[in-house]
């Protein structure tokens, strides 16, 4: 079989970085940072010196992840922390310059696709991956394959009404700042020195997200939910108290089967934008 040399390119508000990706192994890391406030050619003209450095001769495919909006064109809106990109074609614009199929997707289905194909979702045909960190996002693979929707708005379960708002506003970082007037990393902090008024607040979070999960589960049903994101950090002080909001999902043979992980991939970001290539051979395979 001949050797794939896939390009995965991770495009951050801040930073961008690329890694090729060889027989799915993934090589050395290169990033760069971005001018945020430039131009659309501006910021492609940084976004191309990174990629010529680091393609090889013979390139088979680019996947690209970025925090924003992706439609099925391959077309970028409102990236976050990138004024000028409000409607991209980044996929054609890709395809154009390098000669060789390019893929686009949010960074909440990288992600999922990156534990799919490398990490702790490997073997699993069902799962979701849920990104706890300033938001609450996620990623679907449903028979093996991504599913993002028609509107690539599939896994915005952060969106969906809870409460006296959205689950996004208790299932990840906002939970504290908009309830303790303190972040994540310092409630973490904070619980890492066994200050008890800190564990209760996770205790707390635990029984919002288990809420959140149960929500996926009556909608999705997977075999296993993969937690990325800065929050899975404090895993240990939410886990139990989730699984408690979470036994009284209605359905208890579901909950037996049911596999909780946390992302322990290095570099996920990239090899979820290379996964994009392997989802797309497999979708049209």
């Amino acid at each position: 079989m001949k050797e794939k040399n896939i390009l995965g390119l991770d495009l951050g508000g801040t930073n961008a970085r690329v890694g090729l990706v060889r027989n799915q192994q993934l090589g050395g890391v290169s990033s760069i940072k971005i001018n945020s406030n430039g131009t659309v050619n501006e910021i492609l003209k940084q976004i191309f010196g990174l990629i010529d450095e680091a393609k090889p001769e013979n390139l088979d495919g680019i996947g690209i992840g970025v925090p924003g909006v992706v439609d099925i064109e391959g077309i970028v809106y409102d990236v976050q922390n990138i004024p000028s990109w409000k409607e991209v074609p980044i996929k054609s614009i890709m395809e154009e310059r390098y000669a060789t199929p390019a893929f686009v997707n949010n960074d909440a289905n990288c992600f999922v696709l990156g534990e799919k194909y490398f990490g702790k979702g490997v073997g699993y045909q069902s799962l979701i991956g849920l990104i706890l960190g300033t938001g609450f996002g996620g990623g679907v693979i449903v028979d093996g394959k991504s599913y993002a929707g028609v509107n690539c708005g599939a896994g915005e379960f952060g969106m969906v009404p809870y409460l006296d708002s959205i689950y996004e506003h208790y299932c990840c970082g906002q939970f504290f700042t908009r309830n303790f007037k303190q972040t994540g990393e310092e409630v973490f902090q904070r619980a890492v020195r066994d200050e008890e008024e800190a564990l209760k607040m996770w205790t707390e979070f635990g029984r919002h997200l288990g809420n959140g999960i149960k929500t996926i589960l009556y909608t999705y049903d997977p075999e296993i939910i993969i937690f990325g994101g800065s929050v899975r950090k404090a895993f240990r002080f939410f886990e139990e108290a989730m699984w408690e909001s979470i036994e009284s999902f209605k359905y208890s043979n579901s909950i037996k089967r049911l596999k909780i992980e946390v992302s322990e991939l290095d570099h996920i970001a990239i090899l979820g934008a290379a996964a994009l290539y392997y989802d797309a051979e497999k979708t049209s395979s």
